[in-house]
């Protein structure tokens, strides 16, 4: 349970700051709004997109993976769609942003899953599913 309130925080912390750093990223509300899209963002990376990483894998083996970038643009952009319709606040204004919002979002979350320990909670976890 504490994994996913981390994972949480850390999606939203990294849409925000995507939507401060890239042009075309923008975000109006009440700052709790950005914790429900970093929901929603978390949501959508768990449920949409294995489905399309896996239909995906030759074109990622050809690129050597960096298609995964635009994959993530569109988990982003998935995102900003939902949120449309429940006025949330968040929108994306094209797919370059989509694309360069990914990578910041990418790396926010990645550096602040380090700064956390959140990996090392995970392999912690993992250790114990085992021993049990």
């Amino acid at each position: 349970m504490k994994l996913h309130i981390l994972q949480w925080l850390i999606n939203a912390l990294a849409i925000i700051v995507a939507v401060r750093v890239v042009d075309g990223l923008s975000f109006t509300g009440p700052w709790w709004y950005m914790l429900i899209i970093g929901t929603i963002f978390g949501i959508v990376n768990s449920l949409i997109k294995p489905i399309i990483k896996f239909f995906s894998i030759p074109i990622i083996i050809i690129t050597l993976g960096v298609f995964s970038v635009v994959i993530n643009a569109a988990m982003l952009g998935i995102t900003a769609l939902i949120s449309r319709p429940l006025e949330l606040g968040f929108e994306i204004s094209g797919f370059w942003p989509a694309l360069w919002g990914a990578l910041i979002v990418s790396i926010v979350s990645a550096l602040l899953s380090w700064v956390t320990g959140k990996r090392h909670l995970e392999e912690i976890k993992k250790r114990e599913g085992k021993n049990a």
